[in-house]
């Protein structure tokens, strides 16, 4: 005799259980971020409360800090180079390669990157951008640089007129003038703030690309797998 199948059906802790696990990668980050971003903001405001002490003025608490350049300056100097870091990696990994490493395309065979979506057969799953055409695919091919790109430009933005402020408070502390954002941002004290975030992030780029030739991690998609052979590119 047959018996009825039990169809099991998902509560609610199932779905978030499995909501869960289907963002971890973005929600860990995120935390991450969160805690370091506090992190941040409770030990950079200790400091420069001890900084303003040290020039004679008044100890300063969390707001003061917040509203300074000294805050704003910190916060998007380090972003500005990470946005630039990945706005031009996923740009030159269209046109570079990198025998070898699992972060590159493959050399000799076509990638489906590379495949035009104008070709692609269209479905209901289908993006929508991809199924509207014209400049609207246009666009959404090129979205992820873009976005990046924007959020390079917004937060050196940002680091140009924070900083200023900042100088501006460190010149005051001095009795001497202060200066606009245009004449920071020809100053020496800006482009080395910049620069020395820039070139860390294209070492650190250059160690994982060249380390992927070779080395492995078991598990991340990051690595080729771990018997794979050191000519084989991509992932």
């Amino acid at each position: 005799m047959l018996r009825p199948a039990h169809h099991h059906q998902k509560t609610g802790e199932d779905k978030k259980r499995h909501w869960v696990k289907d963002h971890g990668l973005l929600l860990v980050n995120a935390g991450l971020f969160a805690v370091f971003f506090g992190g941040m903001i409770l030990s950079g405001a200790a400091t420069y409360s001890e900084e303003q002490q040290a020039h004679g003025q008044q100890a300063t608490g969390l707001t003061d800090f917040l509203a300074s350049g000294s805050f704003w300056e910190a916060v998007f100097e380090n972003w500005e180079s990470e946005f630039l870091q990945m706005a031009m990696y996923v740009v030159l990994t269209v046109f570079l390669f990198q025998r070898g490493s699992s972060e590159s395309k493959p050399v000799d065979k076509d990638a489906p990157q590379d495949e035009d979506p104008r070709d692609a057969k269209m479905t209901t799953k289908t993006p929508w951008p991809v199924r509207r055409g014209g400049w609207v695919l246009k666009v959404y091919e090129h979205s992820l640089s873009g976005l990046l790109a924007l959020l390079f430009l917004v937060s050196f933005s940002m680091h140009a007129v924070g900083g200023a402020a900042a100088y501006n408070e460190e010149q005051l502390s001095h009795g001497l003038p202060e200066v606009s954002t245009w004449e920071y941002m020809g100053s020496s004290q800006f482009w080395f703030e910049s620069f020395q975030n820039w070139q860390s992030e294209f070492l650190a780029v250059a160690v994982l690309v060249g380390a992927s030739v070779y080395l492995r991690e078991r598990g991340s998609p990051e690595s080729k797998p771990v018997a794979e052979p050191h000519y084989e590119t991509g992932a």
